[in-house]
């Protein structure tokens, strides 16, 4: 048996059911293009209104006893997300604290302990600062132990702070 190409699609019983989805398919193909392109059949009439407590509200069906604006949804652009425009708020009040307080009343008493103060601190920040392991006598035992890095953190940020209370820039 000898197979031999043949154009006529009726023999095959197919060309009833793929004109029909050929069909079908643009069909689909132009409701979907259309339906992009008519944003006006989805725009909706939205009604706004305060009522007595001070509470607005929004809904399509207007109020039955109250004055309500009618805005439409198509003029309504939304806001940028992650863009809520920061607030301005009155200048903070620096309330000195009572390390600012003691350092105030040194320096205004006795200039020349508040720059002992002052060298100290310089000299202790540049230690901590130049290196990273540091031992220091115990308060409790009276023994060196050797200080961790948190300590010494701590200490720069203790430091640090003395200089600027103490130290004329």
């Amino acid at each position: 048996m000898i197979l031999e190409p043949t154009n006529d699609l009726t023999r095959s019983g197919h060309s009833q059911g793929v004109l029909a989805q050929s069909l079908w398919i643009k069909l689909c193909g132009v409701l979907l293009f259309a339906s992009l392109f008519s944003t006006h059949s989805y725009a909706s009439e939205i009604y706004t209104w305060v009522d007595e407590q001070g509470v607005t509200h929004f809904s399509q069906e207007p109020p039955a006893q109250k004055e309500a604006k009618k805005i439409y949804s198509e003029d309504i652009q939304p806001a940028k997300i992650g863009s809520v425009a920061p607030t301005v708020s009155a200048p903070l009040v620096k309330v000195p604290t009572e390390l600012e307080k003691s350092a105030l009343a040194i320096k205004k008493s006795d200039k020349a302990q508040a720059k002992t103060i002052c060298e100290s601190a310089k000299h202790s920040l540049n230690v901590l600062s130049s290196h990273s392991k540091l031992n220091r006598k115990s308060a409790d035992t009276g023994k060196t132990v050797a200080m961790t890095e948190e300590q010494r953190q701590a200490a720069i940020t203790e430091q640090k702070e003395r200089v600027s209370l103490f130290c004329e820039n």
